[in-house]
């Protein structure tokens, strides 16, 4: 019944992710033993679980939650769906500061959504101070419940950064970390209908004609409030890759680095403010 919107991969992938949260059976078990018989209250769940998927709506959204790099997090129509290469955004972050020895010091992320980047590095820096910005409240409430549902302290702002004003505390941070809106509308074309659909487009598009609007406006706000040798975080849009580096080149950052994901697409950039922002 839903050969017409997923591949075949995605569908075994979404139906033991259903029955698994439906049921109660693990993946192994639910492999293990095909034969075994689902309640009729189930049954009817796992019927109407699968009429919501067939209108597109990611499992994510019907299911009220997913998890990011180990951990659980709500998600609703309000934020975007954490993505796997958002994870290794996290991971190169964290392995930054595991570089760099730092123990404590200050975070923002930029566009918190469901505050999965927040949280996450919150929940493998204890000794930080997290805050996290973004221009939805509602985001900001997701947000916020994820924050008590995985027992971290996070400061959440409702601010616009391509208009920053006194909402934002203007500390000195160490790190400054965002995957900002990046999708063009040429680029909306290449997706699937179960994301342009349903997730939050101030969350995800930007002019045609002015792709790194985000990236301008986060590289300029770091200028000022990133310490000196402070990192700067992106995720970034495939195609902007070049684009990306030039920007914060012109902009005095140094030792700009580009790296792929798991895919091998051009997909995060990791620059450090020179002190001497132009």
């Amino acid at each position: 019944m839903l050969k017409d919107t997923y591949d075949t991969n995605e569908i075994e992938a979404i139906t033991l992710l259903v029955i698994n949260e439906i049921c109660n059976l693990s993946k192994a078990k639910i492999k293990a033993f095909p034969e075994t018989e689902i309640p009729v209250e189930q049954s009817e769940k796992l019927n109407h679980i699968l009429e919501e998927l067939k209108t597109g709506k990611p499992v994510q959204y019907i299911l009220g939650k997913t998890e990011f790099y180990g951990l659980p997090f709500y998600v609703n129509p309000s934020v975007l769906i954490p993505r796997p290469e958002t994870e290794e955004l996290v991971e190169w972050t964290l392995e930054s500061v595991g570089s760099f020895k730092l123990a404590v010091g200050s975070i923002l992320d930029v566009g918190t959504g469901s505050g999965c980047i927040a949280i996450s590095l919150k929940k493998n820096l204890s000794g930080f101070k997290v805050s996290a910005i973004d221009i939805s409240a509602e985001a900001l409430q997701t947000a916020t419940s994820n924050a008590t549902l995985n027992n971290v302290d996070i400061e959440f702002i409702n601010a616009d950064i391509l208009n920053p004003k006194s909402e934002i505390e203007i500390p000195k941070y160490e790190i400054i970390v965002s995957n900002p809106p990046y999708v063009t509308l040429h680029d909306k074309t290449q997706m699937h209908t179960n994301v342009t659909d349903f997730e939050p487009h101030t969350a995800l598009f930007v002019p045609e004609n002015d792709p790194l609007l985000f990236y301008k406006a986060i590289a300029d706000f770091a200028i000022t409030n990133l310490t000196e040798n402070g990192l700067l975080f992106f995720e970034i849009n495939e195609s902007y890759g070049q684009q990306t580096i030039e920007l914060l080149n012109d902009k005095g950052f140094k030792n700009i680095e580009l790296r792929k994901d798991m895919s091998g697409r051009d997909r995060m950039v990791k620059a450090v403010n020179s002190g001497s922002g132009k």
